[in-house]
């Protein structure tokens, strides 16, 4: 049995700077087959860094405090012409939870003038496997938004674009 309090687990914010609480609690208890991290949302703060999904991973989302917005789409909902198109926005409220599938796009913010509160839960694992979230972004060579793939966070934050294989650093 382990016991934490979110307050004495070191914040570690996103490193693409899109929040300024975000305190991983996997560590802090010992976790292996699953991951945990409490987050406080400022107004125009996110969850994440943009749309993305874990194809190995499922993730749910309790809110505590606040309501949250998320975009989300299924893996294959996108149109050909706007790969970030075909979403939709869903509101979650204090004491309401959301959950996505392995595959399934979604982005997570707070559009309130109030804090948001909560937690993120991920299973089956309590680490990232980087070459199984993809997100997208921007591309300088592709000059357009592509799906990228998340690089191992050895040198700092970056992505690899899908179609021409070009890195960014972001960090």
């Amino acid at each position: 049995m382990e016991k934490v309090s979110v307050d004495d687990v070191p914040n570690d914010p996103h490193p693409m700077g899109v929040n300024t609480e975000r305190t991983p609690l996997s560590g802090a208890l010992g976790t292996e087959d699953v991951a945990v991290v409490h987050y406080r949302l400022a107004p125009g703060e996110q969850f994440s860094g943009g749309l993305h999904t874990h194809h190995d991973q499922e993730e749910l989302f309790y809110v505590v405090e606040g309501t949250a917005t998320f975009e989300h789409r299924g893996p294959d909902e996108a149109p050909e012409d706007d790969p970030l198109g075909g979403t939709t926005e869903t509101e979650v409220s204090a004491g309401e939870a959301i959950r996505f599938a392995p595959g399934e796009f979604q982005t997570g913010r707070n559009e309130s003038d109030e804090r948001v509160v909560g937690l993120a839960v991920a299973a089956p694992s309590s680490h990232h496997d980087w070459e199984q979230i993809e997100s997208f972004a921007p591309c300088p060579v592709c000059d357009e938004v592509t799906s990228h793939f998340v690089l191992e966070p050895t040198d700092g934050f970056g992505v690899r674009c899908d179609e021409c294989g070009n890195e960014l650093r972001l960090s």
